[in-house]
C-alpha cells in the first residue's frame, strides 16, 4: 500500500473514530399530568441531519395492532404483516394517509409509503376495535415510549435541538412542543410531562366501536408533526 493510500485510510479511520466518540444520547423518561408513565408517547428531536428514512413494520397479532403506535420518518415504506390465522383488512382515512390493504393474511406484496407528515390512524374493516397509529414526522430522531414511560435515542450529535412530544391522547391529537435540549453529554437524562386530554386507560380485548370512530374524527384533521 502506497504512503498516499496509508494516509486516507489513516483520515477516514479518524473521522469514523471521531463522530463515534462524540456521538451522545438522550434517556428519557415521560409522565402524563399526574406523574404516572406514559407509554406510547413519541418523542421527536430536530437539529442535525439523521439518518435516512428506511423500513417499519406494523404486525399484527391476537387481533390488535402491533406496536399501538409506530413513529417514522416521512419517506418510510412500512410493511403489515398479519401474523393471526386469520384475515385482516386494514385501512386509513386519515389525510396524512388514506389506503386499504383488502383482506389478507400473511404478508402484502407491497409495503405503504408514507410520505407526509401527521398522525394515521388505523382500523381493520373485520375487527371494529383493532386500533393503531402511525406518527409520521420530518424530524431525524424519534423514539417512542416503553410501558413503564421511558425511551432512548442514540448517535445524536452534540448540539441543539427542538423536541416535540405526542400521544393518542394528546389534545385534538395535536403534537406538543416541549422545549429545547442542549445534547452535550454522551447520555443526557431528561423527564418530559405530557398533559392528557383524558385518562390513559388499558385498552380491552374488544374495546367499543365508538373509540375507533372518535379516533378517526379527530384524525381527519391535518396534524403537521
Amino acid at each position: 500500500m502506497t504512503n498516499l493510500s496509508n494516509l486516507a485510510l489513516g483520515i477516514a479511520l479518524s473521522c469514523f473514530f471521531s463522530s463515534v466518540a462524540s456521538a451522545a444520547g438522550v434517556v428519557a423518561e415521560l409522565v402524563d399530568g399526574q406523574g404516572q408513565p406514559l407509554a406510547n408517547a413519541v418523542l421527536t428531536l430536530r437539529g442535525a441531519p439523521g439518518a435516512a428514512p428506511g423500513e417499519g413494520i406494523m404486525d399484527q397479532r391476537d387481533k390488535q395492532f402491533a406496536p399501538s403506535v409506530l413513529a417514522v420518518r416521512s419517506g418510510t415504506s412500512v410493511k403489515f404483516p398479519n401474523s393471526d390465522n386469520i384475515r385482516h383488512q386494514v385501512y386509513s382515512f386519515s389525510p396524512a394517509k388514506r389506503f386499504e390493504l383488502r383482506l389478507y393474511q400473511g404478508t402484502p406484496s407491497e409495503p405503504v409509503l408514507f410520505d407526509k407528515p401527521g398522525v394515521v390512524v388505523l382500523g381493520c374493516n373485520i375487527h371494529d376495535w383493532m386500533l393503531g397509529y402511525v406518527y409520521v414526522t420530518d424530524d431525524p430522531w424519534f423514539a417512542v415510549s416503553d410501558e413503564q414511560g421511558r425511551l432512548k435515542i442514540d448517535g445524536l450529535p452534540p448540539g441543539s435541538y427542538q423536541a416535540t412530544l405526542w400521544h393518542p391522547q394528546s389534545p385534538n391529537m395535536l403534537p406538543v412542543a416541549a422545549g429545547e435540549l442542549k445534547v452535550v453529554e454522551p447520555s443526557l437524562h431528561q423527564r418530559f410531562t405530557l398533559q392528557l386530554s383524558a385518562p390513559v386507560q388499558a385498552v380491552p380485548a374488544a374495546p367499543a366501536p365508538s373509540s375507533f370512530g372518535d379516533a378517526f374524527k379527530k384524525a381527519t384533521r391535518e396534524v403537521q408533526p
